[in-house]
């Protein structure tokens, strides 16, 4: 293992330890900067036994694919972990999707498909299924809630758990894990279904996606949860009147700029990383189009995507 000067008294471990790791690269905006550490555990046991050994002051960010995330200029302190191979399998009983946390949620809604088993709205939503258990992701009506059976988690002290719906108390876009808790792996339940149905059914949703969102851009995808409380059903009835989209729309701030950042015109409410932003550029244009709907509107947008770390001294 390298030694490390930062924190020089971290434990030991089977994986990889990288000091002042670049994060942008690992985040869809492409924006940030580094980790003063990054882990990479080999397994579970690898990252209890490393959280058990760690100092109590050292602060830890568990970090996903990075899809829905702006990592600030200043980096993050302390230690990311990043889980990659080693929680990445997916595996059947029944009607019961096994899942490790790094896997990404289109792989686990494809190879449920495969097995006549429906999370099908799973295969639209960026980033991996950790992600999705955390924030409560969903599309098309359907919330990651809907279908959650059991996690297993890893706690900040080292301890490994298992968790129910009422521990994590979903609501519309968050769950209340603790603070420097790792999810290692997801059951889900899933509905029974015919797989060519729920092959044509994905594919129908790629379609409409790729219609609609600006998915060849650097977002970070939704940037603002839906003021309505619940995400877009995809049907005929469907309201906007509540939705991010419209309410930035109504306050003119389509397409609005600042630096490199911009609210995209396909669709408003993707903050965009046009030109070479930098994430206070990034964050610094949300913050600009939370004001402007407030008073035109009267309502508070609240942020979907997550910003983490240390603003650019």
């Amino acid at each position: 293992m390298t030694e490390l000067t930062k924190f020089p008294e971290l434990p030991p471990v089977r994986g990889t330890l990288t000091e002042n790791r670049d994060l942008a690269s690992l985040t869809w905006m492409r924006v940030g900067g580094p980790a003063d550490v990054l882990f990479q555990p080999a397994d579970q046991d690898d990252l209890a036994q490393f959280l058990k050994a760690l100092p109590v002051d050292v602060p830890v960010f568990p970090m996903g694919v990075g899809s829905n995330l702006i990592v600030r200029d200043g980096g993050i302190a302390g230690v990311v972990i990043r889980l990659g191979r080693g929680f990445n399998g997916i595996s059947f009983d029944g009607d019961t999707v096994t899942a490790g946390a790094a896997a990404l949620d289109a792989h686990v809604a494809r190879r449920a498909a495969e097995q006549g088993l429906d999370l099908t709205f799973l295969r639209t939503i960026p980033g991996s299924i950790g992600g999705a258990v955390r924030m409560n992701a969903g599309c098309y009506g359907q919330y990651l809630a809907d279908v959650f059976e059991g996690a297993t988690v890893v706690t900040r002290e080292g301890d490994v758990k298992e968790l129910g719906a009422d521990d994590l108390q979903f609501a519309y876009r968050q769950t209340e894990l603790p603070e420097g808790w790792v999810l290692t792996s997801v059951r889900l339940k899933a509905p029974m279904g015919d797989p060519a149905v729920l092959q044509q059914r994905m594919e129908d949703q790629l379609a409409k996606r790729d219609e609609t969102q600006p998915t060849k851009d650097r977002t970070a995808g939704s940037t603002f949860r839906n003021p309505a409380g619940f995400s877009s059903t995809g049907q005929a009835d469907d309201t906007h009147e509540l939705k991010a989209w419209k309410v930035i729309d109504d306050a003119g701030m389509r397409g609005a700029r600042l630096g490199g950042a911009e609210m995209n015109q396909m669709h408003s409410n993707f903050l965009t990383n046009r030109d070479g932003a930098t994430a206070a550029d990034l964050e610094g244009l949300g913050e600009e189009v939370r004001k402007k709907v407030y008073e035109t509107s009267g309502i508070t947008l609240q942020w979907e995507i997550m910003r983490v770390g240390r603003s650019q001294a």
